[in-house]
């Protein structure tokens, strides 16, 4: 089997698939449920000066695709973390990263109140806008108040990615995580007109599978501008995402909605699976395949333009119709129950090789 060990930042992680700051890791039973469920490490739920009232409903599943949320920080007060959970968070020895935020003043109240529980620190600063400078002010306050690793979690919204990698770096940073949930967002039950949120707007921000992408070019940016390791947060459901990320330079990663909606097997399920595509690809360790995307694209120098044709391999097609149906520019026909391509008429878009089940449609590249 591959080995799917994972050190970041000093950290030593027996797979790369951590629970994220959120329901997951609301408190030292849910932790544990995580742990015995397969996840290497948690980062315990964000804590601020103050329990947050969180408005409710604060989550909905949209069947898999995306989910809403209005959770902010942990809803237990940072003493009632001290005095009642952090100490029975860590189950089997794993690290545990406590997440704190969110501005250098909480920074300042909290640290000192929790470093003996702290293996490291996971800071989220964005509710503070997008100014840079409270950022790096309340990373310089954690480094000053403690010698454990600090984490800095990054948001989807913030402009010129690798100089705020690079700034990050500069300040001391040990780490990077990407990325927050995306929003706000508006979605509305059909039977009331209401939303489906309880916050005051409505609104709510949005993780699960949609945004992936966006998270992925995050890490890819990130990765391109700094030497510190990344976690990688964001529509992680299987095992292929993890490699995927692993590609575009994540160290390891953070599940969160995943474990909402699975529940905590989950985590294990998602290590198995990407232990399980390492080895049926050949590999004997993510390092064999980390940042694979960002040296490829170093060879790329333009666009490309030309139409290339899907390659078909005959013995995977079944005659199914589907790349036909999908095809917009009718380059498809099924004849005698397989797929044959009209390469006149072939734009080379490639949507057709990613609806077919049997994968028997690629374009080389």
């Amino acid at each position: 089997m591959a080995n799917i060990k994972v050190n970041f930042a000093g950290l030593e992680y027996d797979n790369p698939v951590i629970v994220a700051a959120g329901p997951p890791s609301k408190d030292a039973q849910a932790i544990k449920e995580a742990i015995e469920g397969g996840a290497a490490g948690v980062v315990a739920k964000t804590i601020s000066s103050e329990a947050a009232e969180i408005p409710k409903p604060c989550m909905y599943d949209f069947k898999g695709n995306h989910f809403l949320n209005t959770e902010l920080w942990s809803e237990l007060s940072p003493e009632h973390w001290v005095e009642q959970e952090y100490e029975k968070c860590k189950i089997k020895g794993e690290p545990l990263i406590i997440g704190l935020g969110y501005v250098k003043e909480d920074i300042k109240k909290l640290i000192p109140m929790v470093d003996k529980f702290a293996d490291a620190y996971e800071i989220s600063s964005h509710y503070v806008g997008r100014d840079l400078t409270p950022m790096l002010n309340t990373l310089k306050m954690a480094k000053m108040l403690t010698k454990k690793p600090v984490f800095m979690k990054v948001s989807p919204g913030v402009e010129n990615l690798g100089d705020v990698a690079r700034a990050l770096e500069t300040a001391g940073a040990d780490g990077l995580v990407a990325i927050n949930s995306v929003g706000p967002c508006l979605s509305i039950d059909l039977e009331t007109g209401k939303p489906h949120m309880g916050s005051k707007s409505g609104y709510g921000w949005m993780s699960g599978a949609a945004i992936k992408p966006i998270a992925m070019r995050v890490v890819y940016e990130l990765a391109q501008a700094v030497k510190i390791p990344i976690f990688a947060v964001g529509g992680i459901t299987k095992g292929e995402d993890v490699i995927e990320y692993v590609m575009a330079g994540a160290t390891a990663v953070q599940v969160c909605t995943q474990g909402i909606v699975e529940g905590p097997k989950a985590f294990g399920r998602i290590a198995k699976e990407t232990n399980n595509w390492l080895d049926a690809h050949g590999y004997s360790s993510l390092d064999e395949i980390r940042g694979i995307t960002i040296k490829h694209m170093e060879n790329i120098k333009e666009n490309n333009y030309m139409t290339v044709p899907p390659k078909i391999e005959l013995d995977k097609c079944v005659g199914c119709g589907i790349c036909k149906i999908v095809c917009g520019y009718k380059a498809i026909e099924i004849e005698n129950k397989k797929a044959v391509i009209d390469i006149e008429r072939c734009f080379g878009c490639g949507v057709c090789t990613s609806k077919c089940p049997t994968k028997a449609l690629s374009i080389p590249r």
